[in-house]
């Protein structure tokens, strides 16, 4: 009984050690992978090539649209006879305006312009860097470190909201809190305003009872009494929260005489182009130079040279239109206007390492450095 209780012990001791040992195993192949870095966007060149798409251009228009979202006093009904506030309203509202309008044209992968690069053992273009979307970016030029192909970023809705108001109730007496009725409280409610007033008035005159030592101390007694005075002026006048966003609007870039960009409505925001409570934002394109993008002849496909496809963008008039009104008026490239050039394979042979970067809105070449 004895021996098979040892040689059970044994079996258990082993098989433990076993587990352990087969554990460690597993970390240490966890660890290993967890080492490994994969670089996003980076191909180095084998015999294989590389594919890579060029850009088509879109308009972004960025709408810095403000939310103004108004709350009711709570003695609104008392601001005329006590503080000679007219037109004050009696119900909560939301209203939007649009505060600003900019656009810039941006790039994004043209499916019908997708490219590969055959890169041979006597090649020394051994570095394209694409971009997350597979638009080229440069060639034999250090790692940029960019995450996103647009290097102005700001396709994405960012808000803006202003901090939370003072309560007013922090300010009350006791003389107000314990008043009977509301048109008494409103009264109450007033003094202190007139009051705040007159305190400081006195302070920038130099008459009061208690004069700050300089004017630091000063400007933190006027502030103080400012939002005081704010407080309870809402508790009349009602009070406006106002949020705002910029939201941006991708349109592609097309020649027209006038397409519906985006609807704004004063009581709804931006709403859908098939909304027509919002009133029509019209986008005006022109071509500025139609030859760049007339379709090649026979004889200009065969002069095409094989190696590194790029874009000449065209140029484009864009014009935002409102009732007649010419908001926003700018020229800006455009890569579906112009037409494709290639980089000779002889810039990338063995002699030379040749370096480009590429813009990635348009597909253009920012910069071409020859090395010998």
């Amino acid at each position: 009984m004895k021996e098979n209780i040892k040689t059970l012990s044994k079996h258990h001791s082993a098989l433990r050690n076993s587990l352990l040992a087969t554990g460690a195993t597993l970390l240490l192949a966890t660890s290993a992978l967890a080492q490994t870095e994969v670089t996003v966007g980076v191909m180095r060149g084998k015999e294989y090539g590389v594919t890579y798409m060029l850009p088509r251009t879109e308009i972004e228009i960025m709408l810095q649209v403000t939310r103004h979202e108004y709350t009711p006093g709570e003695y609104c009904k008392y601001a005329e006879q006590y503080l000679h506030l007219n037109d004050v309203k009696p119900s909560a509202s939301v209203s939007y305006t649009l505060d600003k309008v900019t656009m810039r044209p941006v790039g994004v992968p043209d499916k019908n312009r997708v490219y590969f690069v055959k890169l041979r053992d006597k090649s020394v273009a051994p570095l394209m860097e694409l971009t997350e979307e597979g638009i080229v970016r440069s060639i034999n030029m250090p790692f940029s470190g960019i995450k996103k192909s647009n290097e102005q970023q700001a396709d994405t809705p960012s808000v803006t909201q202003e901090a939370e108001p003072l309560d007013p109730r922090s300010f009350l007496t006791e003389e107000i809190l314990l008043a009977n009725s509301n048109a008494k409280r409103a009264e109450l409610v007033a003094k202190e305003v007139y009051a705040i007033r007159e305190s400081r008035n006195a302070l920038l005159r130099g008459e009061a009872d208690n004069m700050p030592q300089d004017g630091a101390q000063l400007k933190l007694m006027l502030d103080n009494l400012n939002r005081q005075e704010q407080a309870m002026t809402e508790m009349f006048a009602g009070h406006v929260k106002q949020v705002t966003e910029t939201i941006p609007v991708r349109i592609p870039a097309a020649e027209t005489t006038g397409k519906v960009a985006f609807r704004f409505s004063r009581h709804l925001g931006l709403v859908d182009e098939e909304n027509l409570a919002g009133e029509p934002y019209m986008l005006v394109v022109r071509n500025l130079d139609p030859s760049m993008s007339a379709p090649l002849t026979e004889e200009e496909k065969k002069k095409q040279l094989d190696g590194v496809a790029y874009n000449v963008p065209g140029r484009a008039r864009v014009q935002l239109v409102y009732h007649a009104q010419v908001l926003y008026d700018q020229e800006i490239p455009v890569a579906q206007f112009g037409t494709q050039e290639y980089l000779a394979p002889v810039l990338f042979n063995k002699n030379s390492t040749t370096k480009v970067l590429f813009n990635v809105n348009t597909g253009g070449i920012i910069k071409v450095d020859r090395g010998e």
